[in-house]
């Protein structure tokens, strides 16, 4: 249980560093800017056609008596809400990495150099990094998506969909965030997809202390933005913990070519 305050300790000590280091802070904002506003109109039409979408799917209940009909509809309807923020809680740390991959890649190597020690390259061309990104962002969304689907339909569950779920859901959110926010430090030290995730299963309760608080603040409008360069900071800090003792193993244009 200790690593959990080390996960969110982590979390605190990224703010503080872009806090010191305001230029740094600025530079990391653009990309979640940038991201922020095309989410933002994203869920406001969710929002707006959530109550029709489940209309349409849902013909079989057009005869239903009241209440059961719009008992039933409403609570699909928050259902379908509350998927969507889930899924743009997940992927906002993905899009904005993506959008923002020199701002970001730019930051965490500056929080290397400021912690001292090797300050890793992946020596790989801008174009490479991107492909290896975005390639690695999708096969975290398809796992995030198995897991969006699964929770949705565990949702229907008396009690159990209005208590457990939720809390899964978190860890989940968590979990995602912290792979997507350490990959930009892990992917200079030469660590494929597999092996970030095996690195983080090792230490979960770290992960989740990391990326739980961070999913729950990332629920509050335009907080994602404003967190988002403490976080990959945070990150960074994270992934020298991680790989510390193994650091030095391989040359990183090597391992991540592998992939």
């Amino acid at each position: 249980m200790r690593d959990l305050g080390v996960g969110f300790g982590y979390l605190i000590k990224g703010q503080r560093w872009v806090g010191r280091h305001g230029r740094w802070f600025g530079f990391g904002l653009l990309p979640g800017l940038v991201t922020l506003v095309l989410y933002a109109a994203a869920l406001v039409g969710l929002g707006y056609g959530a109550d029709n979408l489940v209309s349409w799917a849902t013909p079989f209940a057009d005869d239903w008596s009241s209440p059961w009909l719009g008992l039933f509809r409403n609570t699909l309807t928050v259902l379908v809400f509350a998927l969507g923020l889930f899924l743009a809680v997940i992927t906002f740390t993905a899009v904005t990495l993506l959008v923002g991959q020199p701002f970001y890649e730019s930051l965490s190597e500056q929080v290397d150099r400021t912690e001292g020690g090797e300050v890793p390259e992946s020596g790989l061309p801008l174009w490479r990094e991107l492909w290896i990104s975005a390639r690695d962002s999708i096969r975290i969304l398809v796992r995030v998506g198995l897991y969006a689907v699964l929770l949705f339909a565990l949702g229907f569950i008396p009690v159990v969909g209005q208590t457990v779920v939720p809390v899964i859901g978190f860890c989940v959110t968590g979990y995602f965030l912290s792979e997507e926010l350490t990959a930009v430090a892990l992917q200079r030290r030469g660590v494929v997809l597999k092996d970030r995730l095996a690195l983080l299963r090792g230490r979960r309760m770290l992960t989740l202390g990391f990326g739980v608080p961070l999913g729950l603040a990332f629920l509050v409008p335009f907080v994602a933005v404003f967190l988002m360069p403490g976080a990959v900071a945070g990150a960074t800090l994270l992934a020298r913990d991680l790989v510390a003792p193994d650091e030095d193993v391989a040359p990183a244009p090597y391992i991540l070519d592998k992939g």
